[in-house]
């Protein structure tokens, strides 16, 4: 069975369809870590010059996706748990400070007086998608990575700070190859819900400390599900995907 790849949409430039492109290969498996090809290869695939897929490639290995190998072309990096665990303790530091950041932020005084809007009613939207009955819950393991994603970026995003908001989305696609292989287990859908549901129950009740220590729980959780990732799973994982 040939492997669909991801196609040029019409982005700014060529360069910018080819980046776009690989990387959505990377993310969604159909490059896999380990992976080899060649410039003139991606350029066959996507019919442009070699030009823009050589910039495309070095912006992706500044990024950490791709080694280059000077004699066999190009390679995917293969996956570096010690790295991954330090970008999984890196949100938890961030997530924990966002929450305490948004617990502490309830309405306050205007300029004129008025109270200024809660800044916990930003996640409103996650909340009517995740505090949901049983029988609603989606069984979609891709729309719910996305989810998943969307949560702790919507969570930290919140907390009103566009620092440590952009460190977080910059260590959530470092992790995002292994974050979505997570989905292929049948069990994290029912936690998906569970669990951020608790968390975000805690968020808007104001429960700092609660919060904290269940977020925490949840991306530990997560960190020492990675260490159980195998190549095997992931090769599976983009089979099924192609399928």
């Amino acid at each position: 069975m040939t492997t669909a790849f991801a196609v040029i949409d019409t982005p700014r430039t060529l360069a910018d369809a080819a980046y776009g492109a690989l990387k959505r290969d990377i993310l969604d498996f159909r490059l896999a870590p380990g992976d080899r090809f060649t410039e003139t290869e991606i350029a066959e695939r996507l019919q442009v010059s070699r030009t823009p897929v050589r910039e495309a490639l070095f912006r992706l290995e500044r990024e950490g996706y791709l080694e280059v190998r000077q004699r066999n072309g190009w390679l995917v990096r293969p996956l570096d748990f010690d790295t991954l665990d330090h970008f999984y303790q890196l949100r938890c530091v961030l997530e924990a400070a966002a929450v305490r950041i948004l617990c502490a932020s309830g309405p306050v005084s205007g300029a004129a007086g008025a109270a200024a809007p809660d800044p916990r009613r930003a996640l409103a939207p996650l909340a009517d998608i995740l505090l949901v009955d049983p029988g609603d819950r989606s069984a979609n393991a891709e729309w719910l990575a996305d989810l998943d994603e969307r949560f702790h970026i919507g969570l930290v995003a919140a907390a009103g700070n566009p620092e440590i908001a952009r460190v977080h989305r910059a260590a959530t696609e470092r992790i995002r190859i292994v974050r979505r292989l997570d989905f292929t287990q049948p069990e994290r859908i029912g936690k998906t819900y569970e669990e951020h549901g608790a968390i975000l129950r805690a968020v808007m009740a104001g429960e700092a400390e609660q919060a904290a220590r269940l977020l925490e729980a949840h991306i530990r959780e997560s960190q020492e599900a990675v260490r159980k990732i195998t190549l095997h799973r992931l090769y599976s994982a983009r089979r099924a995907r192609a399928a």
